[in-house]
């Protein structure tokens, strides 16, 4: 499958084999093996610099886990899956490679191509869709427009890390059938028609071999049938053996400096347990991913004329307005009346949620809350506020009120080194995160100290997110100096963790306090992943909810329409772990329902970046889902919410309840997790079981109306005619599915098979022209272990949704 080699692909390949014919074995073993959290060694007897990795995938936050060092922050890849645009995809991985290239980062960590395979996943955000052919479209859109800016992606995690529950050790259960048809699928996809310079392996087992070691389906399915010629890289802390891995074809384990490669490799080449061609195959891959992007001397990069810079903001702006879906609007209520009065509602319309909790983290310069976009966009008198329900329960780190540094000091108590510390969240991974003259050696306590401004008065509760020994002192007195321990075993828990309270103390509005947190420093010398990283965390005073709710209701009953925010916490949707239920947390149910009652042009907003369980969505007037919709969401909303812009969106995973929802097993038994339900997630598994969700994949309503006039097939190309019938200009996505003609209870009923998207003003016309491939019309057979072209008849329906099926024809194949 791979492309056909150019010939500046062959001078390349010269240069790395120049280069590789000069490294000695301890060199070559040493490349393999990150040098600290985010980089490989340079080797400058070959010309080759140090590569820089950086996670993503809504933005790049380089090498420092800082405020100080700001990134655009785009909607999540669920809001990106929204749009149904592999185009728009394409956009923001050029802004991505841009972002990449003004951090000094060569290789972005993303995008992530695993499934929905469960709502109950916790990384849920972080994927695109439970479909693999809209997952692999938009992976492919956003691999390609990274890498025309002369960035390298990693394409993650493969393969079935679809689950956070016990990921490091997890043996998910596959069918062969179902890695094929739906869990390798994206990765197939980009594989082919992006070309991705890398990929990264899993954390979890696959069917009894652990994903860094998986001899087949790392070198003989990606890179033996389908050609991959890129670099595989480990989840960080992956790998677990040196012979294990490089037999089963990882290239590169991550973080260093104490890997599974390395002096090991060299020691194990030495031994005799591993021949060193082996060594060569690794160290050419990652001789070529330096090549490709500029930094292996004598090889010219991939990329030579960059794209043209792209405005951050406003195509984050854009990005969030089109992945907003619409999924009710009864009575009109969208878009809002002209100099009509709202009443906008919930604490996340004024302390927005951008984006999902854990390593897709990154800090942007600004961020426009739902309050701040309708202040702005509507007119002066018009707009009023109420908190109505908090559904933050616990404390929250990286509380820009705080005004701290993190001060370092050595045994004797001496200032060795300092640095800002935004929000009051330290996070120092590796050695070359420290200050300037600070080494883990003489490292002994970190203290956080300076100011927090409270914005209320009353009883402030304050907390530490870590473990280790930990003293906090606010305003002169000392509430907490113990051991503060964990509760898991999972290294990440310091990382997603949640903060233990440890002091109350009574503020006034707008009055600095002074805050201290001292933390004494304990880095094994042979820590995998020698870091620091605690955080001071904190929570406003808690008011009565019901006091709260009945001030909601009153805005609400005073204004022409109630927009009430309601959105999920980094505690409920997050890397690290997964989720319980669907239930949005606090007492947003109540609110909304009490808010309802009193408008009956409530407007609910949904900021989740998964299906959550609205059960009084046929209660209110409009239902809009906003994602995680980055920096920008606010400014977006008002867009939508004012009609400037209609929301763009189209489902792209299936949202119902957890009662009715086909898989919910995320938790493994003794180790293992069986995926039962074999091809057959998403949609495919809620049409199977005969269950009606509340809004089906590929839903979402505009601000006009499209008729499907006709639908003409030739061969396996599907051209569709729609017509604006509508008032206004817009967009409308065209699905086209396809079901055998005879059912087929190892089948599904029905599956995506191509989809366009077209634009239109009143009264005009449209066609999308869809290419049916010839995968859509193949099965995996386990008994002969390849694709088989299953003939016989197909019913093509064009469709605005999986449910809502407009026109149909046959096509015999």
């Amino acid at each position: 499958m791979a492309g056909t080699r150019t010939q500046a692909d062959e001078a390349r390949e010269a240069v790395v084999e120049a280069a590789l014919a000069r490294l000695d074995l301890d060199a070559k073993a040493r490349l393999l093996s990150g040098q600290d959290m985010w980089t490989l060694p340079a080797l400058p007897g070959i010309g080759l610099k140090s590569l820089v990795m950086s996670d993503g995938p809504i933005g790049v936050r380089g090498v420092r886990w800082t405020a100080d060092d700001p990134s655009v922050a785009l909607p999540s890849p669920t809001a990106l899956a929204a749009t149904w645009d592999p185009g728009l995809a394409r956009r923001a991985g050029v802004l991505l490679a841009q972002e990449s290239r003004r951090k000094g980062v060569h290789v972005l960590l993303a995008p992530t191509v695993n499934l929905h395979r469960s709502p109950l996943g916790g990384r849920h955000f972080e994927a695109y869709s439970e479909d693999p052919y809209l997952t692999g479209t938009i992976g492919a859109g956003y691999v390609t427009g990274v890498q025309s800016g002369g960035v390298g992606t990693t394409v993650k995690h493969f393969v079935a890390n679809d689950a956070e529950t016990d990921r490091f050790t997890v043996n998910n259960t596959v069918s062969e059938r179902a890695l094929r048809e739906l869990y390798l699928a994206p990765f197939e996809t980009i594989v082919e028609n992006a070309h991705p310079w890398g990929i990264m392996t899993a954390y979890n087992t696959v069917n009894g071999t652990t994903m860094t070691e998986h001899h087949h389906l790392v070198n003989e399915v990606l890179r033996g049938e389908w050609g991959f010629d890129g670099c595989n890289v480990s989840d960080w802390l992956a790998a677990r053996s040196t012979v294990g891995a490089i037999e089963g074809g990882l290239d590169v384990a991550m973080p260093g400096p104490q890997t599974v490669y390395g002096p090991a490799l060299a020691q194990a080449v030495r031994d005799g347990e591993v021949a060193e061609a082996k060594v060569d195959d690794a160290v050419r891959n990652v001789l070529r991913l330096a090549a490709r992007v500029g930094i292996l001397a004598g090889a010219e990069p991939v990329v030579t004329e960059l794209p043209e810079a792209v405005d951050g903001s406003a195509l984050a702006r854009e990005i969030a307005r089109r992945s907003f879906v619409l999924v009710r609007n009864q009575g009109g209520a969208l878009p809002l009346r002209p100099n009509g009065t709202v009443a906008l509602i919930g604490a996340a319309a004024r302390d927005a949620r951008v984006l999902g909790g854990g390593s897709a983290t990154v800090f942007p310069a600004r961020i426009v809350s739902p309050l701040d976009g309708l202040t702005a966009a509507l007119p002066e008198g018009t707009l009023t506020y109420a908190v109505g329900a908090d559904p933050n329960t616990e404390l929250s780190v990286f509380d820009p009120r705080f005004e701290l540094r993190a001060v370092c000091r050595d045994a004797d108590g001496d200032v060795i080194g300092s640095d800002s510390a935004p929000g009051g969240q330290l996070k120092w991974m590796g050695p070359s995160a420290l200050p300037d003259g600070v080494t883990c050696a003489r490292l002994h306590t970190v203290e956080l100290t300076g100011t927090f401004t409270p914005r209320e008065s009353g009883s402030h509760t304050f907390g530490i997110q870590g473990f280790g020994t930990f003293r906090l002192t606010v305003g002169g007195t000392t509430y907490f100096d113990e051991v503060q321990v964990p509760s898991k075993d999972d290294p990440f828990i310091t990382f997603f963790g949640a903060p233990v309270p440890r002091a109350r103390v009574e503020l006034t509005a707008g009055e600095p306090v002074d805050v201290s947190l001292t933390h004494v420093v304990e880095v094994p010398e042979d820590s995998p992943m020698p870091s620091i990283i605690f955080a001071l965390a904190h929570q406003g005073p808690q008011r009565d909810p019901d006091e709260l709710i009945a001030e909601a209701v009153e805005a609400a009953r005073s204004a022409d329409t109630a927009v009430v925010v309601v959105a999920t916490t980094e505690r409920v949707e997050s890397e690290g772990f997964d989720r319980t239920d669907l239930t949005l947390p606090g007492r947003q149910d109540d609110l909304v329902r009490a808010v309802a009652a009193a408008n009956p042009r409530t407007v609910v907003v949904v900021n989740s970046g998964s299906p959550v369980e609205l059960p009084w969505r046929e209660d209110v007037a409009a239902v809009l889902l906003s994602w995680f919709p980055g920096q920008e969401g606010g400014a977006a909303l008002a867009d939508v919410l004012t009609g400037v812009h209609e929301p763009g969106g189209r489902l792209p995973t299936t949202w119902g309840s957890l009662a009715d929802a086909p898989v919910t097993r995320v938790v493994p038994a003794d180790g293992e997790l069986p995926y039962t339900e074999d091809v057959f997630i998403g949609y495919r598994a809620w049409e199977k079981q005969g269950r009606v969700p509340s809004y089906p994949f590929g839903h979402g309503l505009g601000y006009t109306d499209w008729t499907y006039e006709s639908a003409e097939v030739e061969g396996t190309t599907v051209t569709v005619r729609v017509r604006n019938s509508g008032e206004r200009a817009g967009r409308e996505v065209v699905q086209v599915y396809l079901a055998p003609a005879e059912p087929d209870a190892e089948r599904p009923a029905r599956w995506l098979a191509g989809f366009a998207g077209v634009a239109a003003g009143p009264g005009e016309t449209a066609e999308a022209v869809v290419e049916l491939p010839r995968r859509a019309f193949e099965t995996w057979d386990e008994k002969t272990n390849a694709w088989t072209f299953v003939k016989g008849s197909y019913e093509i329906q064009v469709s605005h949704s999986i449910a809502d099926r407009r026109l149909t024809a046959t096509v015999n194949v």
